[in-house]
């Protein structure tokens, strides 16, 4: 074997190296999701070598959408709306998993603090909104006013009915401006996120996820019901509607909701020019200094 070949057979051995270690990653938060299921697919209906197989060619979709959002300075937001535990966390990771951050950011703003308070209620998500050439994922959004706060009586119920009045005007304003607005809900029955707050009682590594917020809609799980309905009642606009992704089994609601997401935007795929890497300059006198290995991390793996 030539060097040549031996040199593209390295490569080439690289190469699969990368693949499986991409592949590893979506696996890893497999494993995770499922660690306190009774079997290995978190009673899925989707077979895993299926899902794995979709879901990477959804991906490789995805990257292509971004290619064409750049391209064309193209603008979309995107909102991910449920009640707590339904799969939207999860959801965006597996859009976003593959894409640049710098284009596809993920928005998901804490409570406000007390100047924005003060502010007009949609200032902090507006200076959230895309750019050209942007794609924002919004891990819930104002629409947190329809919701938490309605319930919660974190507003008045002056602030909510202005709300429901001017959020349709605000969504065509965007639209007019260009962006690209999709709107999601994810939808899980009253056992299923019963099972799910159980899991995360008895799993240390997600604990962190239930606040005394989470627990308490889970008491107020009717109240949100009304919540939820007034709101896709009111909000529901041609322009910009609401769709609700069936979220019990979560890797379909994952699958379901790339899928729809790739259909609701116009994308081609964009031609790039061959990439050529470069040849490295070597200079005579170039000396690569030693690092002390007290610096180095412990190599315990």
């Amino acid at each position: 074997m030539t060097s040549k070949h031996q040199e593209m057979a390295e490569w080439y051995r690289r190469a699969q190296e990368e693949i499986l270690d991409s592949m590893d990653e979506e696996l890893e938060m497999e494993m995770d999701d499922g660690r306190l299921s009774f079997d290995g697919d978190g009673n899925s209906t989707v077979p895993r070598n299926i899902y794995f197989k979709e879901l990477f060619r959804l991906q490789s979709e995805l990257v292509k959408l971004q290619d064409w959002v750049v391209a064309n300075k193209v603008k979309v937001a995107v909102l991910f709306e449920g009640r707590d535990s339904a799969g939207k966390g999860g959801a965006i990771k597996r859009i976003s998993q593959r894409l640049n951050p710098r284009v596809c950011k993920v928005v998901a703003l804490p409570a406000p603090n007390e100047r924005e308070k003060t502010q007009w209620y949609f200032q902090r998500y507006i200076s959230q909104l895309p750019a050209g050439g942007e794609i924002v994922l919004f891990d819930r959004s104002w629409y947190n006013r329809a919701g938490v706060e309605k319930v919660m009586g974190f507003c008045t119920d002056e602030e909510y009915q202005e709300f429901l009045r001017t959020v349709p005007d605000l969504e065509r304003m965007m639209i007019s401006s260009g962006i690209i607005l999709i709107k999601y809900w994810f939808s899980i029955s009253d056992d299923e996120q019963y099972n799910r707050f159980m899991m995360r009682i008895h799993d240390p590594l997600k604990q962190w996820k239930l606040s005394p917020m989470d627990l308490e809609a889970r008491r107020l799980w009717e109240a949100y019901t009304k919540a939820k309905e007034i709101m896709l009642e009111r909000t529901h606009i041609p322009e910009a509607p609401w769709w609700v992704v069936a979220a019990n089994d979560k890797k379909k609601a994952r699958l379901n909701c790339i899928s729809h997401l790739l259909t609701q935007i116009p994308y081609q795929e964009i031609d790039h020019p061959e990439i050529t890497l470069p040849a490295r300059v070597h200079n005579p006198d170039y000396l690569r200094g030693p690092v002390p290995p007290e610096m180095y991390v412990p190599d315990l793996y």
